[in-house]
């Protein structure tokens, strides 16, 4: 499945971003901690190389902390990258994120620094900008595309934060990236049915988190197939119809939202090995893995 959702704000977003990307003197872009290659924006890695970044794994307290570690070591290996596992909402880390982002790359004398925010649609970008700011100043949501357009907040300390729209890219190279931004809500829900992306996170749950669901949804033996998994979840949370057949898009609606939630545990949708293998054919980020974890 490819990524089909691709908006005209979208586009004129990236353009407008790739504009103005001279006068940045430090880039934060925010990634979802439970899939953070997924989640990053491959337009930045490609044309922002020279610029100071901040990446900031939000959303951690909902992912599996040993593999946000090792994406952490992952990223930590990048030139000119820092980053910092967050979960926004408590604003714990707030400070720190102000710190780096003052001692890191001197400004143009007489002007701010000007830090751009960037990240994919309902990463929290909106959240990190409020919390900068101490105040709100802009539209959060747990819908993806809240906001349409550039806006600039002036922190008074030096920096200027230049606020984007969630970005997506016209294409995913790795097909699964598409189902990981699915499962985590990047995309709208009306672009991919909730019972394809349940399929895809049954999957690769019941390979990698078989605990998590038999002790969420007080399941005996794993089931043999997605399907059956999604169908006993159905059965679980009263999702019948006349006869007592299953209305499987509600079962798998309850599933990808009790997942989303973090009811059925910390997890992760991807490790740095997952990825290698997915990905194999991409030497650069292949090697920069690997060394990484060498």
């Amino acid at each position: 499945m490819g990524i089909q959702w691709y908006p005209g704000h979208m586009h004129k977003a990236t353009k407008a971003m790739i504009e103005l990307l001279p006068q940045v003197d430090i880039i934060i872009e925010l990634v979802d901690a439970r899939a953070p290659y997924s989640s990053s924006n491959p337009v930045i890695e490609k044309i922002a190389k020279e610029k100071e970044r901040i990446k900031i794994l939000n959303k951690n307290d909902l992912a599996d902390p040993n593999i946000t570690a090792l994406w952490h070591k992952v990223f930590n290996n990048t030139d000119g990258v820092r980053t910092l596992a967050c979960d926004l909402r408590t604003k714990d880390q707030i400070p720190q994120i102000l710190d780096l982002c003052c001692s890191l790359s001197a400004s143009k004398i007489g002007r701010s620094k000007l830090v751009l925010v960037v990240g994919i649609p309902n990463v929290g970008k909106s959240t990190l900008i409020n919390a900068m700011a101490g105040r709100r100043v802009a539209l959060t949501g747990n819908e993806p595309a809240v906001t349409k357009g550039q806006q600039r907040v002036n922190l008074g300390n030096g920096i200027m934060l230049v606020d984007t729209p969630g970005i997506l890219w016209g294409k995913v190279e790795n097909e699964s990236s598409s189902f990981r931004l699915a499962v985590t809500g990047a995309i709208k829900n009306t672009v991919v049915t909730y019972e394809e992306v349940a399929i895809f996170a049954a999957k690769y749950l019941m390979d990698n988190y078989p605990k998590h669901l038999k002790q969420r949804f007080i399941l005996g033996d794993m089931p043999s197939t997605e399907l059956d998994l999604i169908d006993q979840i159905g059965v679980r949370r009263g999702c019948l119809r006349a006869r007592g057949k299953i209305d499987r898009e509600r079962a798998a609606t309850i599933f990808i939202n009790e997942l989303r939630s973090g009811a059925v545990g910390k997890i992760s949708f991807e490790t740095p090995d997952l990825i290698v293998k997915e990905l194999c054919h991409l030497t650069t980020f292949t090697t920069e893995v690997k060394g990484a974890l060498e």
